[in-house]
């Protein structure tokens, strides 16, 4: 049953007639238009069209986040708006594709004439950098330097006011630490833990010794990794140890945070801690097609310009390629399959533990 009571017609609907009119070329200006910047006006406007969109979704997320507590109804509405994220992510990453259709020819055929426009001034995505998680302090020294420059006053104040509110990873990390995942009365995991971590390290320095494959030089790499491993699993139960991997950028999260992920990701095929999983593997995911988004971005650059520099001022493919693994947000997920033991390793849950953790009561 309708309820307007305006008549609504598609175009009008989606203002078709602004939207099909945005696609104004700026080789026009100068001569005959090239051909192949229409193609790359709109993959770019597509880009941001989406980046709304992921914006809309993320805010919501964050004011879940913002909230006293959350309970398993929040965090299915937050785990099926952040799939959709996901869903978005892979096709923008895709869309690196199409553009790529254009040959480097085609795209020096109306390039020079854009500058100094460049992706650094999507403001969008600065909103959905800096509102997951990457604000100036974590960025590479060419960011902390530019990140702000050549943008009007509105938006740059608009950026430095939002670098103040908390991001979802600063919510995130307060999320699970709230969780009474550390102390369980008689059931002590976290000792458990421990005794299983260092069987499973002493095994896995046996297996290196006694590995007649391997020369003495190269058991000696292999030794000297496990033991870097075993100074990160003692690190999860020493303040000191942690804070001095947190200080040189080894770790981000909380150790307190670290400890409860890491045991939502150890029990994730328990119903109780199923929701969480699926909450910290989607961040995973944005984090990963972010990674890929911004690597396809860099080899798409390489394969047009080679060396040249972009029309923002950077050093184009050098600096895209350095953003790929320093940009990271939610890396510390990644790492966490460190610390994971086989699940033939874990104590059952005893059924008092089971009924005193439930998110509603966070």
């Amino acid at each position: 049953m309708k309820k307007n009571q305006i008549p609504v017609y598609y175009g009008e609907y989606l203002q078709l007639d602004k939207l099909l009119s945005a696609q104004q070329t700026e080789s026009a200006k100068y001569g005959p238009a090239a051909h192949d910047e229409t193609l790359f006006i709109i993959v770019h406007q597509v880009y941001e069209l989406w980046f709304k969109q992921i914006l809309h979704e993320l805010s919501t997320v964050i004011d879940i986040f913002s909230q006293a507590k959350v309970d398993d109804r929040d965090l299915t509405v937050v785990v099926h708006r952040l799939k959709r994220v996901v869903s978005i992510q892979r096709l923008l990453n895709d869309q690196i594709s199409i553009i790529e259709t254009m040959t480097p020819q085609d795209f020096l055929s109306f390039r020079d004439y854009l500058v100094p426009a460049s992706g650094f001034q999507s403001i969008q995505f600065k909103i959905l950098e800096i509102s997951l998680g990457l604000k100036t302090q974590y960025r590479i020294d060419f960011d902390k330097q530019s990140f702000f420059k050549r943008l009007n006053d509105p938006d740059r104040i608009f950026l430095q006011q939002l670098e103040q509110k908390p991001s979802l990873f600063e919510l995130v990390e307060k999320w699970l630490e709230r969780m009474p995942f550390l102390s369980f009365g008689d059931f002590e995991f976290w000792q458990y833990y421990q005794s299983a971590t260092e069987k499973m390290l002493n095994s896995d320095s046996e297996i290196i010794n006694a590995n007649p494959t391997l020369t003495d030089a190269e058991k000696q790499v292999e030794l000297k990794d496990l033991a870097n491993t075993r100074s990160s699993f003692s690190a999860l139960f020493d303040d000191e140890i942690y804070a001095q991997l947190q200080a040189v950028d080894q770790v981000r999260l909380s150790r307190q945070a670290m400890l409860s992920a890491l045991f939502i990701q150890q029990y994730s095929e328990e119903p109780i801690f199923n929701l969480a999983h699926q909450f910290i593997t989607c961040l995973t995911d944005i984090d990963e097609n972010l990674t890929i988004w911004r690597y396809r971005h860099a080899m798409m650059v390489q394969r047009m310009l080679g060396s040249k520099i972009g029309t923002g001022g950077s050093s184009g493919h050098e600096y895209l390629k350095r953003t790929t693994e320093s940009n990271r947000i939610f890396k510390d997920f990644f790492n966490m399959a460190t610390f994971l033991l086989p699940k033939s390793a874990l104590p059952a849950l005893p059924q008092h533990v089971i009924k005193n953790l439930g998110f509603y009561s966070i």
